[in-house]
């Protein structure tokens, strides 16, 4: 009886053997808008306050000209300008996430901010054509996401999947750009292997250091695969073999699942996100923008709310009480505390609100004074929250979130909101081209049709004159 192939030779078959023609129309727009969503979350990392040194300091690790740095002129190397381009996309919390599996499993996770660097890098670096760029991305990202959900992911576990996962899947992508063959393409997974990390404790401390591993991911991605086009070689079976990346990195990983309907399904990060937030901040968030927009709460009526969510979630990283005085983004980023109360006075939580300026409003101190967490929900309802506003007239207005907006199958946002997130993203983070937004849609829209990504990057370097979109 002839032994079927090993779970790392069928995903290196699959990433290095799969067509544009393999790929169905509902495949093509997923990673479409996930590609764009991805451009929009490098732009307003632009606004972050350490994207000008993190820049600085990619420029000065080696000069190139082999990729740019969206919103920029500049030009580096591969694996430099996928690293920088990683962090701008990471700043925000605000790229897709959350990856979909076989059988309807979910877990958290963070793909297209590694992915999407690493196929533009290797696209600009290889002249790669729009549908080889897309047509990349789909096996990079489904790669992912199925290694995601088979190693049993947990978000308290203390490893951070960004450094884990997006750097096996984007190494795959990038042996398949560079036109490894399947040999050198399974050595480069294994020299990945060496340089898999990431610890929540960044999101835990908020630490800036939570945007590395993602970009970690991607550098190395690119990296590994060079190395291996020149020659070196990695472990055998870097996935299932003794210290490959199920036994180091899983507690409870179903490998099987990986493989399962491959090439049937396609899957990747599942939600674009309608807010500047963790996903697990969403429900609360979204709760309380219902109580403004919905059940017309008007700020100053409140005398408290509370927000109740899960045990775990109140024992987690973001459901800590914020300070007042904290002024840094990554700290409201990963803040339940923090985003209520930015929903309940804007209606909304994007970049311009986690500005030091913004996130210094007095109006955020007093309105955190007047909310508490609950831990009262049971453990299986994670992304389900409810806030109860008491106003000062004795009333009540109570909103149940179980959904939040942003996940594709369930409650997937408009192609309008896709497209204002996007313009908003732009406008925030590089104002300068605020007007360039039609363009870059619009390259993104029939990128399968163009001979290179050309006129995408041209429309995201100010350098550049762009053409009127084609609508």
């Amino acid at each position: 009886m002839e032994t079927a192939p090993a779970l790392v030779d069928r995903l290196v078959a699959h990433a290095l053997g799969t067509t544009f023609g393999d790929l169905d129309p509902v495949t093509v727009d997923r990673v479409k808008t996930r590609l764009l969503d991805a451009l929009g979350a490098m732009a307003a990392g632009h606004g972050e306050p350490d994207s000008a040194a993190i820049l600085r300091l990619a420029a000065a690790w080696g000069t190139g000209d082999e990729a740019s740095v969206p919103g920029t002129s500049l030009r580096l190397p591969a694996a430099s300008a996928a690293f920088a381009n990683a962090v701008l996309a990471r700043s925000f919390d605000f790229e897709p996430v959350e990856a979909d599996g076989p059988d309807g499993t979910r877990v958290a996770a963070h793909i297209s901010g590694t992915t999407v660097p690493v196929a533009l890098a290797l696209a600009e670096l290889t002249g790669a054509s729009g549908e080889a760029l897309l047509t990349a991305l789909a096996v990079g990202d489904d790669v992912t996401a199925r290694l995601a959900v088979a190693s049993g992911f947990d978000v308290y576990s203390g490893q951070d999947n960004t450094g884990t996962v997006n750097t096996l899947g984007a190494t795959l992508m990038a042996a398949r750009m560079l036109g490894l063959d399947a040999a050198a393409a399974k050595h480069a997974l294994g020299i990945a292997a060496n340089q898999l990390g990431g610890t929540v404790a960044n999101i835990f401390d908020a630490a800036s250091a939570f945007k590395l591993p993602i970009a970690f991911a991607a550098r190395t991605a690119i990296a590994s695969a060079q190395l291996a086009a020149a020659g070196l070689t990695g472990p055998i079976d870097p996935l299932q073999g003794k210290h490959g990346f199920f036994q180091m990195y899983c507690t409870d990983p179903n490998p099987e699942l990986a493989g399962a309907e491959l090439g049937e399904h396609y899957f990747g990060d599942t939600t674009i996100k309608p807010w500047s937030s963790c996903r697990a901040a969403h429900p609360s968030l979204e709760a309380c923008i219902r109580l403004v927009t919905e059940e017309g709460v008007a700020i100053e009526d409140i005398d408290k709310v509370e927000i109740h969510v899960t045990a775990r979630t109140l024992g987690g990283f973001v459901g800590a009480r914020f300070d007042p005085a904290e002024r840094r983004p990554v700290a409201g980023l990963f803040s339940i505390h923090f985003t209520a109360a930015a929903a309940l006075l804007h209606g909304t939580v994007r970049p311009e609100h986690l500005t030091p300026e913004a996130m210094g409003d007095p109006r955020i101190a007093e309105l955190l004074g007047r909310i508490e967490l609950v831990g009262s929900l049971s453990n299986d309802q994670r992304l389900t929250a409810e806030a109860t506003a008491t106003l000062r007239d004795g009333s009540t207005r109570h909103v149940r979130v179980e959904n939040p907006a942003g996940d594709h199958a369930s409650t997937p946002l408009s192609r309008p909101r896709l497209l204002e997130k996007f313009t908003l993203n732009l406008g925030f983070g590089l104002p300068s081209m605020a007007d360039r937004a039609p363009q870059v849609i619009d390259a993104v829209q029939v990128l399968e049709t163009a001979d290179t990504v050309g006129d995408l990057m041209a429309a995201l370097n100010p350098t550049c004159t762009v053409s009127t979109p084609i609508r």
